[in-house]
């Protein structure tokens, strides 16, 4: 892959994202202008949405056990909740297709994919241990325990401008924060 191929793949994955931000409905967004020829089909977009929650969700985890090292669990729950509300689209997407997979190979890819999320949840809440292979299933008991609390305990959610019925603010922060004052 050329280097101007990774920056467009880049700008139609953030434009994929935006789009899913903005519908939240969970279907993937493949009328965005170029998706078809970037990503091919659906499992491959469906990928590239799943690697950038489990990017984001690793590394907002990371950042959570540095305010709250004593409490593991609890910040892994946080993170997560935060991922999500940072990700709503991702969010519906993954779900959706978790409960409704178009074909026996994104349902595969859903159930690896999910179960190593879970066991990167039960890891860094300190209830697995990365060395304990034959415990892989008790991770994803774990991860899964983990993740269900999270959803339970998720009272925010992300709001977008276009939920608010505002209109969308151009320009810097004090333009964008005078705009939401003036609404």
């Amino acid at each position: 892959m050329t280097w101007k191929s990774f920056h467009n793949r880049g700008e139609i994955l953030r434009a994929v994202i935006a789009t899913a931000d903005a519908r939240r409905d969970g279907i993937l967004p493949l009328d965005v202008e170029g998706v078809s020829d970037t990503f091919g089909d659906e499992l491959t977009l469906l990928g590239a949405l799943q690697l950038r929650w489990h990017t984001r969700l690793a590394g907002r985890i990371e950042r959570e056990l540095m305010h709250q090292p004593l409490d593991l669990e609890q910040s892994v729950i946080d993170a997560w909740r935060a991922t999500a509300d940072e990700l709503p689209g991702i969010r519906a997407i993954v779900d959706h297709y978790r409960s409704e997979p178009q074909d026996a190979a994104m349902a595969e890819a859903l159930a690896k994919s999910i179960g190593k999320e879970h066991i990167l949840l039960a890891i860094m809440a300190g209830q697995a241990n990365v060395h304990d292979t034959p415990g892989a299933e008790a991770a994803r008991r774990a991860g899964a325990r983990i993740e269900e609390r999270a959803r339970a305990t998720r009272t925010s959610r992300a709001t977008t401008v276009a939920d608010l019925g505002l209109p969308a603010a151009r320009g810097g922060l004090l333009e964008r924060l005078k705009a939401a004052l003036a609404a």
